[in-house]
């Protein structure tokens, strides 16, 4: 019965946010505290939620004070020059953007942290599919299928925890899986270029010129619709906003784009202009740059680290920030108030996915809907455990914890693995195909930074990125078994 109440749980939930009928903050609340009842443990759910949110708080402050330290860097400017320079590059192109955002959020994952990449690759990559009226979750959908592949890192999380539950070495989990994780992002690389060639299509080709203005970081766009056939030019005059003199620094109204209503992917876009990157705004803080550069590169070398717990080190961050580029009180609440939204919203969906764990883990669904899909498993495909793993990774990962997957159910397939001689490094492997899917789950915290941040629903992200996580842990899977590591 808790089997199927699990299962059931899982399900009404993720109906009720992708077809909108709920909020993600209302259903996770909502929905476990009906089933907790429905499972005749409605006394127990107050100790249920209270340690569920015991275990997600330091995950919450993180997350509070990182939005913060990374909102002050935005508003002094740090940021400025690589979206400049990836403007640059992208020419406007946005087959190349959607490239470079799949490129960016691989880069940035090399610190181990999806809330920290999100941050970093939204901040750079949003005015740019702002201004194009770009789909937004693209964005998102790149870039967390992009840190899912990266995630298996030795220090991102998914790795240390097959490690530690098999009692293994981590390094012999991660070398020899390497060269198929490699082909999972080159999936990823290609999967961002069919998407870039689809915006492409439906916005028009578009070319980036510098034009001879006074301010260097100002450039002038040129938009055209694109398939207009055989011998026409395909560019037509009309600024897309990045050059003139408009308020937000981008000037203009925007041209050469279809309208969102066209494309079901648009979730997230609106007519307010994107004020981050104004060249003239108050914020700014020039003569601070190499400070700020500086500080965010030692606090990302201190996570790497491990000098203290991540969310100390944003505490302090955060802190330190805001003294030094804003030293007047005035001037620091304007900060906070200004980026209390996102704060906001994003602690507050981490607090309502505590009440969904807490349930789901205190009632014994997880472990109860665990032992059922381990006892699915007919006994002929006992020599193939490994490749059941890596199958099974892609759901459980998806509807539980890192923690409850590799601690509780990783074990049981090792150990029916063993009885058929597979080793157990060869599960270890194969339940790290199932990480591109994981980064998009209602109960990874980082998820909700990436969708908040881009201004995405989470329905929409869930409905647009699932499909494709899917294809990327597969191809991890497959290349895993030719490559004979699984």
């Amino acid at each position: 019965m808790l089997t199927i109440l699990g299962f059931a749980m899982i399900a009404t939930f993720l109906v009720l946010i992708m077809t909108k009928k709920m909020s993600p903050i209302a259903a996770l609340v909502l929905i476990p505290a009906l089933f907790c009842v429905a499972v005749g443990q409605g006394a127990q759910l107050g100790d249920y939620v209270i340690e569920g949110v015991g275990n997600l708080a330091p995950t919450a402050a993180m997350l509070m004070f990182a939005i913060v330290y990374f909102g002050v860097m935005i508003d002094v400017g740090l940021f400025d020059p690589i979206v400049r320079g990836i403007l640059r590059f992208c020419k406007a192109d946005p087959m190349r953007i959607v490239v470079g955002t799949a490129v960016l959020a691989a880069i940035v994952s090399l610190d181990g942290d999806g809330s920290t990449t999100f941050m970093i690759t939204v901040s750079a990559m949003y005015p740019l599919y702002k201004r194009l009226k770009m789909s937004l979750v693209v964005m998102t959908g790149v870039a967390a299928t992009a840190n899912g592949v990266m995630n298996t890192l030795p220090w991102g999380g998914p790795t240390a925890r097959a490690a530690t539950a098999l009692k293994l070495d981590a390094s012999e989990i991660f070398i020899p899986m390497i060269p198929a994780l490699a082909v999972g992002l080159l999936a990823v690389f290609l999967l961002s270029y069919v998407l870039g060639l689809r915006e492409r299509k439906r916005l028009g080709l578009l070319t980036l010129d510098e034009a001879p203005v006074r301010e260097p970081e100002q450039e002038t766009v040129r938009a055209g619709a694109g398939g207009t056939g055989g011998g026409e030019d395909p560019l037509r005059k009309g600024s897309t906003g990045f050059g003139g003199t408009g308020p937000t620094g981008f000037g203009g109204s925007g041209a050469g784009a279809a309208d969102p209503a066209d494309d079901e992917e648009n979730a997230g876009e609106g007519d307010e202009e994107f004020k981050g990157l104004d060249p003239n705004r108050s914020t700014l803080r020039p003569k601070l740059y190499w400070f700020n550069a500086g500080l965010t590169v030692a606090l990302l070398t201190a996570m790497i680290m491990e000098l203290m717990p991540i969310p100390v080190l944003f505490l302090l961050g955060a802190a330190l920030a805001l003294t030094v580029n804003f030293p007047h009180m005035p001037d620091q609440r304007a900060r906070i108030a200004a980026h209390a939204d996102n704060v906001l919203n994003v602690s507050g969906m981490v607090f309502a996915a505590a009440v969904f764990t807490g349930v789901l883990t205190g009632t014994g669904m997880v472990e109860s809907m665990a032992d059922w899909v381990v006892g699915a498993v007919p006994d002929a495909m006992g020599p193939h455990m490994a490749i059941v793993t890596g199958l099974l990774s892609l759901p459980l990962t998806y509807f539980m914890s890192n923690d409850g997957f590799y601690f509780g159910v990783v074990p049981v397939l090792a150990e029916a693995g063993a009885a058929h001689g597979v080793s157990p490094l060869e599960i270890a492997r194969a339940s790290l195909a199932g990480q591109a899917l994981h980064m998009s789950s209602p109960l990874v915290p980082a998820v909700y930074v990436l969708v908040g941040m881009a201004k995405v629903e989470f329905g929409d992200h869930t409905r647009f990125t699932v499909k494709w996580a899917v294809l990327t842990s597969l191809v991890v899977l497959a290349a895993g078994v030719l490559f004979g590591t699984i």
